[in-house]
């Protein structure tokens, strides 16, 4: 198995592990490093190569140690943005050559890691591996490098959007927005209610629709992909959806109900 939730799966059962300690300090000895043949040196990347080993993902996240080398290997192959991308490499500080992580959530404000190698001040030399949130627009975050993983990305790079196996949510996103590969049908979660979808309305359920509407190829009348406040992007792309159906009148007033929600759920 491999794909951008093993990876995230995968480096999220290591948080909590910490390096080794000995003469009143933290030594850099670590699974990682012992891994790699280079045990007791600093292993933000080499955690990061660890984890795309260990979840099938090493022919879409390259083998590194120093940072710019993680960089330059998405550069060439023009898969680095300045947008966070879900499963995606994140690069901290000047040229990305400071420290390194793997991104599972992002929102407008901040984004979610999984690092190796900090510590509870995010430190780029700490002394385990830990969940991080740090801000979006932070001048640490130099880039993040977009792995190409067979199910597709989830990005919020508008310059990506429209592409082939593209995702676009340029608000906010997790590894709940992968695109499936399969395994099953999904349960459809039940209609919240109208009111929930009117002037004004600020939720996690239009966020939801949004997000459906954008599977269903509707991001285009999103500047910046969906978020919680109800507008007329909403209801532009919930009508042209509607429209698609055949519907009209009535059934097509850019208004969900719980036909409109349950064929956008599927």
């Amino acid at each position: 198995m491999s794909g951008a939730k093993e990876l995230i799966r995968v480096a999220k059962s290591q948080v909590g592990y910490r390096e080794g300690y000995s003469d009143g300090h933290w030594n850099n000895k670590n699974r990682y490093g012992a891994w790699y043949g280079m045990d007791e040196a600093a292993w933000c990347g080499i955690f990061v190569s660890w984890v795309a080993a260990q979840s099938g993902n090493t022919a879409v996240v390259p083998r590194y140690a120093w940072c710019p080398s993680g960089v330059e290997w998405y550069r060439s192959r023009g898969r680095f943005s300045v947008y966070p991308v879900i499963g995606g490499i994140v690069f901290f500080g000047a040229g990305g050559g400071s420290h390194t992580g793997i991104v599972y959530r992002y929102d407008a404000e901040s984004i979610f890691t999984i690092e190796g190698n900090t510590n509870a001040n995010g430190s780029a030399e700490g002394d385990g591996v830990y969940l991080k949130q740090r801000a979006r627009k932070s001048s640490y975050v130099y880039g993040y490098g977009i792995p190409a993983f067979a199910e597709g990305v989830v990005v919020a790079d508008p310059e990506w959007k429209g592409r082939k196996g593209v995702t676009f949510f340029g608000q906010e996103a997790s590894e709940a927005d992968i695109p499936s590969g399969g395994g099953g049908t999904p349960a459809i979660p039940a209609f919240p209610g109208a009111q929930y979808f009117k002037a004004g309305a600020v939720n996690d359920f239009v966020t939801q629709l949004g997000k459906a509407l954008v599977r269903h190829g509707l991001g285009r009348f999103y500047s910046v992909g969906p978020g919680r406040k109800w507008g007329d992007a909403d209801r532009n792309a919930v009508r042209a959806f509607q429209l698609a159906q055949g519907w009209s009148g009535s059934d097509a007033d850019g208004y969900p109900g719980s036909e409109t929600w349950h064929r956008l759920m599927q």
